[in-house]
């Protein structure tokens, strides 16, 4: 049983990412290999469940795992990490175009209530002035 395959499915790895703290051990790994016992180190829960956080990130492919000694030792595989990138994709292009639409919306009225403020200084100049005289 310890040798069965894993398929990989694209699935497996949204399924990994909607967990919080296998996001921050993603994070984590992203600083380079690290052994289990470090890696468990960095988090307030016990090592039995980071064990179990790392094996589904293993089997969801978002992580590699060898052995030096008698560590097991992590390192991520941001290859996998692509399924979610070309996911994302027309999210961005889609934020991006908005975000641009709503930047030339600030500027407008920015440039608008610049100028009629600009002018209502001009007037109220001219009134203390007209007063003066």
């Amino acid at each position: 049983m310890r040798h069965r395959v894993v398929t990989y499915s694209p699935e497996a790895a949204f399924h990994a990412l909607a967990d919080p703290t296998r996001r921050a051990l993603l994070d984590l790994l992203r600083q380079g290999s690290q052994p289990a016992g470090q890696i468990a180190s960095a988090f307030s829960i016990s090592r039995p469940a980071i064990s179990k956080h790392l094996r589904l990130l293993r089997r969801a492919h978002l992580v590699h795992e060898h052995r030096q000694g008698r560590h097991r030792v992590y390192q991520l595989n941001p290859e996998s990490l692509k399924v979610v990138d070309s996911w994302l994709a027309p999210y961005r292009v889609f934020w991006c175009a908005n975000l641009s639409s709503l930047k030339k919306f600030v500027e407008t009225e920015y440039a608008r209530e610049s100028q009629s403020g600009l002018q209502a200084d001009r007037a109220h100049e001219a009134v203390s002035r007209e007063r003066k005289d």
